[in-house]
């Protein structure tokens, strides 16, 4: 049983992975018998797996079907930020106080790493790496695991958008980044929820307005 526990987790890891860097599209079939293969285990491990991502979101299991991919339609997605429009503030506003100078150092260092992101995927790990940063002094675990569900499940739809604005039309994300920055640096609580409010709206109403995207 220990060893089936292991494989499951090697087995959800890579499965987390493949989503998440975009390997694995919304809505892409999982067989579950090629992932025992390649793992050189029984499917007990896998389902296993499949079951720890279908509770992150990540993947949606269908009774005497299969799995797949899980994705989101434009309404379920807008939704999705609206809910992080309110939670992230939340989170940034509990732990401002707690951000070390250290931390917001790095949150500036990101910052301008990601100014000079030529690619797509580097531009989004920063991103990622940035916003959880700025919520991971809230001391409250319910409410950080919530926030990172919602970048998980939204990633793809993120990268597609990201991809096609292109360098030219994240200029205004590194302005309010910076803008964010500041106002962390000046441990003002209003205006720092207010520019990730104001940041994740923006963000909202740009994938509103291209739906092909989903």
């Amino acid at each position: 049983m220990q060893a089936d526990s292991l494989v499951g987790r090697r087995v959800a890891a890579s499965l987390r992975e493949a989503i998440l860097s975009g390997a694995m599209e919304p809505g892409a079939r999982i067989r579950q018998e090629e992932l025992a293969e390649r793992f050189g285990s029984s499917r007990i491990p896998v389902r296993e797996a499949l079951r720890v991502l279908e509770a992150e979101g990540l993947v949606r299991l269908v009774a005497n079907s299969g799995a797949w991919v899980a994705k989101l339609d434009l309404a379920e997605c807008l939704e999705t930020y609206k809910m992080r429009e309110r939670l992230e503030p939340l989170a940034l506003g509990e732990g401002i106080q707690a951000l070390t100078g250290e931390e917001i150092a790095r949150l500036e260092a990101l910052v301008a790493e990601m100014e000079e992101a030529e690619e797509v995927e580097t531009f989004l790990r920063l991103d990622r790496v940035f916003h959880l940063l700025t919520c991971s002094r809230a001391g409250m675990p319910m409410l950080e695991a919530t926030i990172r569900g919602f970048w998980d499940r939204t990633q793809h739809y993120r990268r597609a958008y990201a991809s096609l604005v292109g360098r030219e039309g994240q200029w205004v994300i590194h302005h309010e980044h910076r803008l964010l920055v500041e106002a962390l640096r000046r441990r003002d609580r209003i205006d720092a929820e207010a520019l990730l409010a104001l940041h994740i709206r923006r963000t909202r109403l740009a994938l509103a307005a291209h739906p092909e995207i989903f």
